[in-house]
């Protein structure tokens, strides 16, 4: 589908059992987005018609741009992908994708089983040509700023040429999410030098070098992520999800920490109080609800996919940012890169 015109509003198909908490909080969620949208955003609820009716029912969503769409099975966030891929193919995630697919709205967000999201839009999306696999970025807060990690799951096994389509569809995302024309991008490795790393990684660096339009600055290593070392962090999905899980651990961790600590040395109540909010909004950076949710990267349109345990706020913020993305025509530039000859777009 083609970048939506800002004369209509955007269509967000939203997964409404998809999450912990569905379909109560989802519904929630889309009542506050549309109602901070302005008239600029309209959501689909997909999912059991009777129960997102109810769910809706005591949530004042009477004359906003939401409607249901039936979807009468469910993926449950434990389920396997592959099984649940071929055995619910009337599901929320399913329907949802194929009203996307359909061009009966502009794109799909789901809080669901992750990876029941991926394998469905993969199956039912397709790939943008020349894409080998698709990636899913995920947002590191640094000293100065977000960056962004590519890819954080979808990919455990990587080949270098996989890992440079990662770097090319990671630079293109973080042009739209952090506003920056020619974002850096790094290749996370155990050692800043040129030789170091895996063969897989050591080839990666060879290819990302002789790409002079990247942005690519060579090799971080892990210390080097939280102090922003770059715009955009490239590796695999295995080392990708380690880091992103452990900086999800840090707005529980530092807290306990922190308050551990202020017991042990005796500090006034005021002091107390004060370190206590300096720290809340520290942790608040790596609260994965600010986020909302992040796209999958190289498929045939804008799937989103957020945390299983969303509030109604992060799922709010997820629908906002799935529309940000279509307004922003974020798909279509995926495609444009990948396109050059520089992308390097080897069959599968």
């Amino acid at each position: 589908m083609s970048p939506t015109s800002p004369s209509r509003p955007i269509r967000v198909a939203l997964d409404a059992m998809g999450g912990d908490h569905a379909p109560g909080v989802t519904a929630e969620g889309a009542v506050l987005a549309v109602q901070e949208s302005h008239g600029s955003l309209e959501v689909v609820l997909v999912g059991r018609e009777a129960e997102v009716r109810e769910a809706l029912s005591s949530r004042n969503a009477d004359g906003l741009a939401i409607e249901i769409l039936d979807a009468p099975e469910v993926i449950g966030m434990g389920e396997s992908p592959s099984a649940s891929l071929k055995g619910k193919p009337h599901s929320s995630i399913h329907v949802g994708l194929g009203a996307h697919k359909a061009g009966k709205v502009d794109a799909f967000a789901s809080a669901g089983n992750t990876g029941a999201v991926m394998a469905a839009s993969t199956f039912i999306l397709g790939r943008l040509p020349g894409v080998l696999r698709p990636a899913l970025p995920g947002y590191f807060p640094t000293v100065s700023g977000m960056c962004i990690c590519v890819d954080v799951g979808a990919n455990v096994d990587v080949r270098a040429d996989l890992l440079v389509q990662f770097a090319t569809m990671g630079r293109v995302f973080a042009q739209h999410s952090l506003r920056k024309e020619n974002p850096s991008v790094a290749l996370v490795n155990v050692g800043e030098e040129p030789g170091k790393g895996t063969e897989v990684v050591k080839e990666t660096f060879e290819r990302l070098s002789e790409m002079d339009d990247l942005g690519f600055i060579g090799n971080i290593e892990g210390r080097d992520v939280f102090h922003h070392g770059a715009d955009v962090i490239v590796c695999d999905g295995f080392v990708g999800n380690v880091m992103l899980k452990l900086g999800e651990s840090f707005s529980t961790i530092l807290p306990h920490l922190f308050g551990t600590e202020i017991e042990k040395q005796g500090l006034s109540a005021d002091v107390a109080s004060g370190v206590k909010s300096i720290l809340r909004g520290v942790a608040a950076r790596f609260d994965y609800e600010n986020y909302g949710g992040v796209p999958l990267l190289g498929v045939g349109g804008t799937a989103v996919i957020g945390h299983g345990g969303s509030s109604a706020r992060a799922i709010a913020r997820m629908v906002t940012h799935t529309a940000e993305l279509v307004a922003g025509g974020v798909t279509e530039h995926v495609a444009q890169a990948i396109a050059r000859p520089s992308a390097d777009t080897v069959s599968a």
